[in-house]
């Protein structure tokens, strides 16, 4: 069998297969983190990426924050409002501190922190806006942020196996840090917070080229969302809302038709 969409959701709705999941995933939101550290090793060369890029620019930081930005629109951006929403979200939600634009210097009160952020996009706007408006300002807990971004692509080129082993690198680099960040709808950002163990903030997916407001809300589970799970009942022929029938499987916080496993304790 070969997919491009995860759909181990809808495995769990199949009654004949409850007690042998159940055995084989007590905790439901761990199935992917479970399997992608089972089946999911990277290559020596990708493994390089991995490792240099780590060493040089995140272990040393006390926290380290990964952004990963997909833009589903024809032009390649960046756009103002997808930078507001990631600011938004991020200093709202207390990923990143806030910034003083009045003084030129701030002396901490407490240890001074270091955080390193990982930004990942085809688009290297998004990257320059953050890292400026940090090297431009102070934050106002004195706290140093250093941004950094591995590649800029400019689009998806699936066909070139280069492309393809650096998107693999980042994914498993957005996995090692702290807090993350993701799109809505976005694959890339679904395997890094599963390899992870994490539960990112999701920025909701922007109508119109407006910045949502609100601009991102935390996961529930660090469980992928299956993009097209089934809607028809084939024992009562009809169609049935399929993130009502058991308590761990539930609609996704950034498709609501999406299907994703929950931990009900």
């Amino acid at each position: 069998m070969k997919t491009d969409n995860y759909f181990i959701p809808s495995l769990f709705l199949i009654h004949s297969f409850e007690h042998e999941l159940h055995n084989l995933f007590p905790d439901k939101e761990t199935v992917f983190h479970l399997l992608g550290r089972y089946l999911f090793h990277p290559t020596n060369s990708v493994w390089g990426l991995i490792s240099r890029y780590y060493e040089a620019y995140l272990s040393k930081a006390d926290v380290k924050v990964g952004i990963q930005i997909r833009v589903f629109d024809t032009e390649t951006g960046p756009f103002k409002h997808v930078l507001d929403q990631i600011l938004s979200c991020t200093m709202k939600e207390g990923i990143l501190p806030q910034i003083n634009e009045q003084e030129p210097i701030i002396n901490p009160s407490g240890k001074q922190k270091t955080v390193s952020v990982l930004m990942t996009s085809l688009s290297g706007g998004y990257f320059e806006e953050v890292r400026d408006l940090y090297w431009e300002h102070p934050t106002v807990t004195g706290d140093v942020i250093a941004v950094y971004q591995p590649s800029h692509e400019g689009h998806q080129q699936t066909e070139k196996q280069n492309h393809n082993r650096k998107a693999w690198a980042e994914m498993y680099l957005l996995s090692l840090t702290d807090k993350l960040v993701t799109s809505s709808w976005s694959t890339f950002g679904y395997v890094a917070q599963g390899l992870g163990n994490l539960k990112p903030w999701i920025l909701y997916k922007p109508e119109n080229r407006t910045a949502p407001d609100p601009p991102c809300r935390r996961a529930v589970s660090m469980e992928p969302c299956f993009h097209a799970p089934p809607f028809y009942d084939c024992k009562l022929r009809r169609g049935v809302d399929t993130g009502a029938l058991v308590p761990h499987v539930k609609h996704c916080e950034d498709m609501s038709w999406g299907l994703k496993l929950v931990e009900t304790k």
